[in-house]
């Protein structure tokens, strides 16, 4: 494959899980969590430098633009389309965008589609995965890159994975919802399961022709947007009212899990989708006590916490596997191991209406 694939970048999302520092106007994706970049420009980094890869679509909130381009100005990976979504309506639609654009300056693109909040640890072994995947893209298939677990997780969804295509990759038997523990560790005594990671490669006219087959409201509601839209520059606007009645899906419930031709290629890459408290902590850096610091913290006979502040600050005495996370306008307590819990405090903040959202 002579021609650069071209890498979408999914900045939709609003990461939620990770409230009091996750915001609607600043979410996850925008800030620094892991090391001194961005989750958004960690991710263009992984393509960047490479003549395999051309510069990146982007697929975004209109609320976030300006915060995107000089984010990714910063290190170099200005993108070669920002496209706005009106409203949010899943990953299916988001991709559907990105694929028709490409189409517009590359008959044959191929596209990496990639959530912008994921940590990859192994860069290097992420670009193996994708070479080896190439074949099986040229000659049509949808490839997706299952994680190697690591343990039981329970917050993931799940790859069985069949027979062999080519060396490294498989077919896709079945996608499986998020298991119980019981359930998780039946999948990984088998050994034939991975962690659906969200990434994709594909060659453009082989996801829309799947798309159409299989979610034809999605298709034709995406391609009038794209007919209609505006343009700034860089800056693409689909037409609001045609988008908007694109049906709300995610692209493995649109496409993947109907389509025959998918397949799945098994890394082992660093991956965590940082999505949680609990998630952070794990990939911290830690002291002599467990502990995970970030910001002003002063933390006495104190062991297992995160403690994160970008305001005030914290002070803790005798505490043990707290989270403790404060901004300039909210803080979040809770045991270590019960981060999916702030799931009830966005529930309780939306019915209050609350401003920290």
């Amino acid at each position: 494959m002579s021609r650069p694939i071209t890498p979408v970048i999914l900045s939709g999302g609003s990461g939620t899980r990770l409230w009091p520092m996750s915001r609607s106007s600043q979410p996850k994706q925008l800030l620094r969590l892991t090391s001194a970049e961005t989750m958004l420009q960690l991710t263009a980094l992984r393509s960047a430098g490479s003549d395999r890869f051309g510069p990146p679509i982007i697929v975004g909130n209109a609320l976030h633009a300006t915060e995107i381009q000089e984010q990714l100005e910063a290190v170099n990976a200005t993108p070669s389309l920002l496209i706005l979504e009106p409203v949010a309506r899943n990953t299916a639609p988001a991709i559907a965008l990105a694929a028709l654009a490409a189409l517009e300056n590359d008959d044959d693109a191929t596209l990496l589609v990639m959530p912008s909040d994921q940590v990859i640890e192994d860069v290097d072994a992420f670009r193996a995965a994708i070479e080896a995947a190439l074949p099986v893209v040229e000659q049509g298939w949808l490839v997706t890159f299952g994680i190697k677990p690591t343990g039981p997780e329970t917050g993931y969804g799940y790859i069985l994975m069949g027979d062999p295509i080519e060396s490294g990759v498989r077919e896709v038997k079945q996608f499986v919802e998020k298991p119980d523990r019981k359930t998780a560790e039946q999948f990984l005594a088998t050994g034939n399961y991975a962690w659906n990671g969200g990434i994709f490669l594909f060659r453009a006219d082989s996801f829309l022709g799947a798309l159409a087959n299989q979610a034809p409201d999605i298709a034709i509601a995406v391609r009038k947007s794209i007919d209609a839209a505006g343009r700034r520059g860089r800056l693409l606007y689909p037409e609001p009212k045609s988008f908007a009645q694109s049906p709300s899906q995610s692209i493995d419930y649109a496409v993947m899990e109907k389509s025959e031709s998918v397949a799945v290629i098994p890394v082992n890459m660093g991956w965590s989708d940082i999505g949680s408290w609990d998630a952070l902590y794990e990939l911290a850096a830690k002291d002599d006590f467990a502990n995970a610091h970030h910001g002003e913290v002063i933390s006495l006979d104190s062991n297992g916490c995160l403690i994160r502040s970008n305001g005030p600050v914290v002070a803790a005495v005798g505490v043990k596997d707290l989270i403790v996370i404060a901004t300039g306008d909210a803080v979040l307590i809770l045991p270590r191991g019960s981060s999916q819990d702030v799931k009830q405090i966005i529930d309780e903040l939306k019915r209050r209406e609350h401003r920290t959202l």
